[in-house]
């Protein structure tokens, strides 16, 4: 037992040296970026202005509509109260800046040919779709989809939907937004599939945003990551027992992988448990399979199939 003890240690601490190093190299990665307030400059515009601002953002103004459609956004009393209340949330960008800066040097780091992007915030009319958008060259930040959960407008979203327009979003949103198209689709519809497909992009986010927590990474409170972990075990071997795993039943990804208020094992436990636990668990099984062949890169996880990394994790709960 103490020499078991004694490995653990050491490993962890090889594990903390690797990691510091990391983030010793990230540091010294130059990123020089200003965020463009584009909210800003359109909402505080007037109409005789537009054309300029056409000029300068033309992928914000599609072609086939007239300008008489930004004037009456200009105009129009809602949207004129929601850039009131985006400038009173961020009238500067402090903390979600400097996060951004951070973000950007870890995916030079990790994926050198991706430079950092150009920024701008702008609004959305609160369209949940299109919160962020993160591709080679262009980062976009709806701000109006950030003002905070229990903000006035957004009273009419369920509950289990409100944490994702926390500030505390916007970068795992926008790592999320740039894993897309990127880790391989999975070449058939069986649960664990999906699972490691999210587990991969959740893992993506503890490299690029390792300072993040756990909850923010996956959009949980701190109490549902506490309750994913003390029944780790007991929903692994649920998905056992009932040979769920591979099953390809649509369903399954309903009930385990999509946005819920719940999880549904069909048991008195699910309305104590999160939605979304399939996702969770999928991250736990490419921990595992990193932490057990750390030769293999970012980018080579991302293209691995599932099979491969579910049979090389060694992912084995303890029950609690």
């Amino acid at each position: 037992m103490k020499q078991l003890l004694f490995i653990l240690i050491a490993v962890s601490l090889f594990s903390c040296k690797e990691e510091s190093k990391i983030e010793e190299a990230v540091a010294q990665i130059p990123v020089e970026f200003k965020v463009e307030r584009f909210d800003q400059v359109f909402y505080g515009s007037k109409p005789e202005e537009l054309q300029q601002i056409k000029a300068k953002y033309p992928f914000f103004f599609p072609a086939g509509n007239p300008d008489s459609v930004w004037v009456n956004k200009l105009k129009n009393p809602l949207l004129k109260e929601l850039y009131r209340e985006v400038q009173s949330k961020y009238p500067t960008l402090g903390k979600v800046e400097s996060d951004m800066e951070k973000l950007f040097a870890h995916v030079q780091y990790y994926f050198p040919k991706y430079k950092t992007p150009r920024v701008i915030t702008l609004i959305n009319e609160v369209d949940m779709e299109g919160k962020v958008f993160y591709v080679d060259t262009l980062a976009l930040v709806s701000l109006d989809c950030y003002l905070g959960k229990d903000h006035r407008f957004y009273v009419d979203f369920p509950e289990y939907k409100k944490i994702e327009l926390e500030e505390n979003q916007i970068l795992p949103n926008l790592v999320s937004n740039f894993c897309y198209g990127k880790i391989a689709t999975p070449t058939d519809r069986t649960l664990l599939s999906a699972m490691i497909y999210y587990g991969k992009e959740l893992y993506i986010k503890d490299k690029l945003i390792p300072d993040y927590s756990d909850a923010n990474k996956i959009g949980y409170t701190d109490l549902q990551i506490k309750w994913c972990q003390e029944n780790e075990y007991f929903m692994w071997s649920n998905l056992v027992e009932n040979k769920l795993l591979y099953d390809t039943n649509p369903k399954n990804e309903q009930r385990f992988i999509s946005p819920a208020p719940f999880s549904r094992f069909y048991l008195e436990i699910d309305n104590q448990s999160p939605g979304r636990v399939g996702q969770w668990l999928g991250w736990q099984i490419v921990r595992s399979y990193m932490e057990n062949n750390d030769d293999v890169t970012l980018e080579q996880l991302m293209a691995m199939d599932a099979k491969t990394i579910f049979e090389n994790s060694k992912y084995k709960p303890k029950k609690q």
